[in-house]
């Protein structure tokens, strides 16, 4: 799925790569129990938040949603 996105002649927005993100990381491991990255690190703390707000989905869930997304970018942008 990710080749999917990575192989769009247009790139998604970070939005929308942060969505993907979240959802790849609720669906391959769970819930976020990392500490937030330090108040520089502002990417890290992007893709923490972007884990974060996925917290409670379950594991199934968040794969179905991150298809989904996939197949809407796939959709948009090719």
């Amino acid at each position: 799925m990710a080749k999917a996105v990575n192989n769009l002649p247009t790139r998604p927005n970070n939005d929308e790569l942060l969505k993907l993100y979240g959802l790849y990381k609720q669906a391959t491991v769970g819930d976020n129990n990392t500490d937030k990255p330090g108040i520089m690190d502002f990417k890290g703390k992007a893709k923490w938040q972007a884990w974060e707000d996925k917290k409670g989905v379950s594991q199934e869930q968040a794969e179905a949603d991150y298809i989904a997304l996939v197949d809407e970018l796939t959709a948009k942008y090719a």
